[in-house]
């Protein structure tokens, strides 16, 4: 079975007064360059999605792609621009906005696709493991206007990995403030 890990940086960054959250100083590096070092050793290649700065992301030396549809309609258009580009068998997603992604992510994920992270009572859902058969699903349901990546996972019925316990290193950091938690919690 062959991995790609794919990093989720294609959103608009509402939240981060539209910057873009992968090119976000943390710590002196880039967001998307702590994420691309956590991951790429636990997969066989690495993807970026993302929809602006793409010779920023391509400097970082792995295959950038990018929405197929406009307007920055949410994840599930990222996971199917991952799932379109895949060479391999399924795609491990995470986040950009995720620099102290932990080394065991991937092994935690392992086993059987569709999976999805949790901590707490909610699942993650871009912290999730997906076969590439389910790309023409996944096209039907965004066709059909489906933009909640937490509803398409749920009618898939994935396994659920509860990670708790590597949550604090999980968050994402969405809002400046998250952002400075994040970086406070974990000194």
């Amino acid at each position: 079975m062959r991995t790609t890990g794919v990093i989720l940086a294609g959103g608009a960054s509402r939240r981060m007064g539209g910057q873009d959250k992968g090119l976000i100083l943390f710590r002196g590096r880039p967001m998307v360059a702590w994420v691309v070092e956590a991951l790429a050793p636990q997969v066989d290649e690495l993807l970026i999605v993302a929809n602006r700065n793409l010779e920023s992301y391509r400097a970082f030396g792995h295959l950038v792609v990018s929405d197929l549809r406009p307007d920055f309609p949410g994840p599930l258009a990222g996971i199917e621009a991952a799932l379109t580009a895949l060479s391999g068998d399924e795609i491990l997603c995470c986040p950009t906005d995720a620099p102290l992604l932990p080394p065991e992510y991937a092994a935690r994920m392992s086993g059987s696709s569709p999976a999805v992270a949790s901590w707490g009572a909610y699942w993650q859902p871009v912290f999730c493991r997906l076969p590439r058969t389910l790309l023409t699903g996944l096209r039907h349901s965004l066709d059909a206007g489906e933009r909640s990546a937490t509803r398409w996972l749920a009618s898939l019925s994935p396994r659920v990995v509860p990670l708790d316990d590597l949550a604090a290193r999980m968050q994402d950091a969405d809002d400046p403030e998250a952002l400075k938690a994040l970086d406070r919690a974990t000194d």
